[in-house]
């Protein structure tokens, strides 16, 4: 997926909600918080990164593959709207490479010879902890 991609507007839903926490009378007055509801299984991502999305285990992602994401950290509903949106592209991104499969390895010579003189080492210690004969 290029970084320039950029999800439909009309796959997600944005409601201004009133946000949480101090703020005084503004935040009693003011919508400005805003929820971001996204159906992964409804977009137009392809098969492969709407699964990989799904399988993520993010609190954000509920179990009917709703992206849900709150943005209220900023005054204005426009920025907090930005927010949201920018959180969202960030998410896809971030599945929009597939993981690189693993490889077994053998140990090294040199690691497998370390961890054998560890044990000697360690043995010897311990075989002198026993009493002290005269």
């Amino acid at each position: 997926m290029p970084d320039d991609f950029l999800i439909p507007h009309h796959e997600y839903d944005i409601t201004a909600i009133r946000a949480q926490g101090a703020g005084g009378q503004n935040i009693n007055k003011v919508s400005n918080a805003v929820h971001l509801r996204y159906d992964v299984r409804a977009s137009s991502l392809p098969p492969d990164h709407k699964e990989r999305l799904l399988q993520l285990h993010d609190h954000r992602i509920t179990r009917d593959g709703v992206v849900v994401i709150k943005a209220q950290q900023f005054r204005s509903l426009e920025q907090n709207r930005e927010d949201a949106v920018r959180r969202l592209h960030e998410l896809v991104q971030s599945v929009a490479t597939p993981p690189r499969t693993r490889r077994a390895t053998r140990p090294t010579m040199g690691s497998k010879l370390r961890r054998l003189e560890g044990k000697s080492q360690r043995s010897q210690v311990k075989a002198l902890r026993g009493k002290v004969l005269d």
